[in-house]
């Protein structure tokens, strides 16, 4: 995750933080028209002249990793994951609502707590997930929080957003196992093992050592699976991949990653863990992230020929999506290139930046975003002839299929 925060870029009044360049974009979002057809409105009639999207509305869409959000807010915190801020509420302006009833989505796994950084990760975890509840009661007539698969269906036929709660590392976990069990109490439905770097939990993406888990990270396996919650493989390194996909007793995901087969980063992930993570019925959601191509800005052919590559992997039913980004666009992408310069400094500086990623790439593909993101990919592989029903399975019913066999 960089650049777009998930868990952070909403705009956030009275808050205050130390690092004041993630007060950056302080532009005016114009909100778009209250008359535009809802997301989840699908229509009996023909409309594709005047809609090209209206074939794809109302069909279930489930974002494994991503994020709320308006990113050009004036006092939006765009976000490296480092921690480090202190906030009271979160709020929604008229362009981040119209723009997730136009995108369709149905669900989206929101990072809670910082990954890194001078914050208590624990502390920052309950606080993060305090705002949250009350994001939710704010905004009843959005939002619907996810505890079980059957929520992700209810908020697509309710036309609302299901809030996943998830952790992109297990700091917060510390050594006390029975953390994982309030968490799980709290709502916290997947939880990430590793980050970049190595913890106490196993070797992260970027450790060069890539020596799997360790004995605590099978303890915490086994307890994630007591509490039935998602063990996501994102950011891992392959042999923490593989073993925690072996043990565990229930199936894992990847949330959100790309194909190292394509392009060799270690973000990526190898097609033997792709493999086995399908083989053993779990889930890999498809990333627009850089690293999906080698020179770390990421077209939609990039993100189809990643989706493409999983499928021929894992099959049909395995992948997804989980984009590590929100449904509003950035509108000044040369304003947005000096803050992600500081930013990817920042986390080089921190140990946590992953090769692949630098000043001059960006987060998300640069022909694929905005509201319509989701509804453009679907006629992106149609166009590839991919059939409606493994189009459907890609946007989101991968992903309740898994949530299913989890969430029990």
């Amino acid at each position: 995750m960089i650049g777009l925060s998930p868990a952070w870029s909403l705009r956030m009044p009275d808050a205050t933080t130390p690092l004041d360049r993630r007060r950056f974009l302080r532009l005016s979002a114009a909100a778009l028209a209250a008359t535009q057809t809802p997301a989840w409105a699908a229509s009996a009639v023909d409309t594709s002249a005047v809609d090209p999207h209206a074939r794809w509305r109302g069909r279930l869409i489930v974002n494994a990793l991503g994020g709320l959000g308006n990113p050009n807010a004036p006092d939006a915190d765009q976000g490296s994951g480092l921690g480090g801020r202190k906030r009271q509420r979160l709020q929604l302006d008229a362009r981040e609502r119209a723009d997730l009833r136009a995108s369709g989505l149905s669900a989206v796994n929101c990072t809670l707590g910082p990954v890194a950084g001078p914050d208590d990760p624990f502390q920052g975890a309950v606080s993060d997930i305090g705002l949250y509840e009350r994001l939710q009661r704010d905004y009843p007539d959005v939002f619907i929080k996810v505890l079980r698969a059957a929520d992700i269906e209810r908020a697509r036929r309710d036309g609302k957003v299901g809030l996943i709660y998830g952790f992109q590392n297990t700091t917060m976990i510390g050594d006390a196992l029975d953390r994982v069990d309030m968490f799980a109490d709290l709502g916290v439905r997947a939880i990430q093992l590793t980050y970049n770097p190595a913890n106490a939990v196993g070797d992260g993406a970027m450790a060069k050592e890539n020596r799997g888990l360790t004995p605590f990270g099978r303890e915490l396996v086994a307890r994630l699976n007591d509490n039935r919650l998602m063990v996501d493989l994102s950011h891992s390194g392959e042999n923490t991949c593989l073993e925690a996909a072996r043990l565990s007793r229930q199936p894992i995901s990847i949330n959100h990653t790309g194909c190292r087969a394509l392009v060799d980063l270690p973000r990526n992930k190898t097609d033997a863990e792709l493999r086995l993570v399908a083989e053993r019925g779990g889930f890999v959601g498809i990333y627009f992230m850089p690293f999906l191509n080698p020179k770390g800005i990421v077209t939609a052919d990039d993100v189809v020929a990643h989706i493409e590559h999983a499928v021929k992997i894992c099959g049909e039913d395995a992948v997804g999506i989980g984009t590590d980004g929100t449904v509003t666009q950035i509108d000044d992408l040369d304003a947005y290139r000096t803050l992600l310069a500081r930013e990817i400094e920042e986390r080089r500086k921190a140990g946590i930046a992953a090769a692949g990623e630098g000043p001059h790439t960006l987060p998300f593909a640069v022909d694929l975003r905005g509201a319509g993101q989701f509804f453009q990919l679907a006629a992106l592989l149609e166009k590839r002839g991919h059939g409606t029903e493994r189009i459907e399975k890609i946007l989101g019913r991968n992903f309740l299929r898994y949530a299913n066999l989890i969430w029990q």
